[in-house]
Formats: structure tokens, C-alpha cells, sequence
């Protein structure tokens, strides 16, 4: 059981290393790290939620539910911006890789569904405070900056 563990850290560790990598590498914007985020815990959080249901099995809130996150300021963004406009500009190659390196990760260390959702999940929480805190549509294609703790 205490190998399953390591096994376990070791693999989110690999994903945590590899994406880091791969981001900076890409200088990947906040905006498509955000969107190949979201679609890869929507896509394992359907397939939880159909195994929740056949099994009746429950799972943490931390595994089912986005985190909160610290928007720093209680402030409603004022910028409006065309999201046609913005998915015109986004680079698909660019999200592709991301999420190949993902989807490919998670197979390659054998991830649990809940497993793979939280190592996502701080991810999750990461893109989405910088895009709470986002002032004009021109940052939503600024890097994700990545602590230098991550």
C-alpha cells in the first residue's frame, strides 16, 4: 500500500515537472492553459460523476468541486471583450501539445480518476485567480506565471 503511495506522488509529480516544462517552454497564455484545463477535469470530472453514480461511492469535495480561490479584491471586472475574437487568436497546436503531454501523463503513470482531477486541481485554482484578476482582454494572453515554489 505504501509503494501504491510513492508510486502515486512520484506519477503527479512527473505531471506536475512535465507541465511546468512544457508551459514555460510554450510561454503558453494564461487563456489557453486555462481552456486545455478546464476541458480535461470537465472530461475526467463526467467520468467520476457516472462512476459516483453506479457505485454510489463518495469522493472529497476537493476531488468534485473546483477550489476556491483568492481574487485578492472583491471587484467586478469592467473590460468586455468578443470571445470570437479571443478564440480566433488562441494557438490549437500549441493547446494540443498540452494536453497530448496531459492525457499521455496520466495514462503513462496509471492515474486514478480522482487522482488525476487533483493533480489538476491546483492548476485549476492557479489559472483561474489570474484570470479573476485579469483588467484587460490583452492579459488573458500574458503567460501563466507559475510560482517559483510550483
Amino acid at each position: 500500500m505504501v509503494e501504491d503511495q510513492n508510486t502515486a506522488v512520484e506519477g503527479m509529480v512527473t505531471l506536475q515537472e512535465r507541465m511546468v516544462n512544457l508551459i514555460n517552454q510554450l510561454n503558453m497564455p494564461l487563456i489557453e492553459v486555462s481552456l486545455v484545463l478546464s476541458k480535461h477535469i470537465a472530461g475526467l470530472s463526467r467520468t467520476l460523476d457516472e462512476h459516483i453514480q453506479q457505485t454510489g461511492q463518495e469522493f472529497p469535495e476537493s476531488v468534485t468541486h473546483p477550489w476556491s480561490i483568492d481574487t485578492g479584491e472583491n471587484q467586478e471586472s469592467e473590460f468586455e471583450f468578443d470571445l470570437e475574437k479571443v478564440f480566433k487568436i488562441i494557438d490549437e497546436d500549441r493547446m494540443d501539445i498540452l494536453s497530448t503531454l496531459i492525457r499521455v501523463t496520466l495514462v503513462e503513470i496509471d492515474a486514478s480518476l480522482a487522482e488525476g482531477i487533483l493533480a489538476l486541481r491546483p492548476w485549476e485554482a492557479l489559472s483561474r485567480t489570474q484570470l479573476s484578476r485579469a483588467k484587460s482582454p490583452g492579459q488573458l494572453f500574458s503567460p501563466l506565471e507559475i510560482p517559483d515554489e510550483w
